[in-house]
């Protein structure tokens, strides 16, 4: 299995913000929440990561192809920042995996005897639950 692409840092854009709750006098003084933005077409990953990333059914991918990652989880901006990258580089690791291809199988002879008797011996069990005629 190939190694899953790694995203360089100057591909990506970090804006400082306020973070969001409850935190006291000083949440309201300092910007340590990140948005971390990575735009996907003008990215250097392959063209097949870049495919599976735009198909994602996520909401953190824009109309424009665009990633944006609200990462607010610390109390500094370094951690906030390292967090972001790392769940950046987890979607990208997610797109990276190609799925098995599926082969459609049909069951065996004997599988198919064993469910028709499995299904006959059902409905006679079935059938004797009815009134009994004296």
């Amino acid at each position: 299995m190939t190694a899953s692409p790694v995203i360089r840092e100057e591909e990506v854009e970090f804006g400082a913000i306020r973070a969001q709750g409850a935190g006291g006098q000083h949440v309201n003084k300092v910007s340590t929440a990140v948005h971390l933005r990575f735009d996907v077409r003008a990215s250097s990953l392959p063209e097949a990561v870049k495919a599976r990333l735009l198909a994602l059914g996520d909401q953190r991918v824009s109309k424009d192809g665009v990633v944006v990652i609200k990462a607010q989880q610390f109390r500094t901006r370094e951690q906030n920042r390292a967090d972001a990258l790392a769940r950046l580089q987890a979607m990208v690791d997610a797109a990276a995996h190609v799925p098995k291809a599926r082969r459609a199988t049909k069951p065996t002879f004997g599988a198919r005897q064993r469910r028709l008797a499995g299904k006959t011996s059902r409905g006679q069990i079935k059938a004797l639950r009815g009134k009994v005629d004296y």
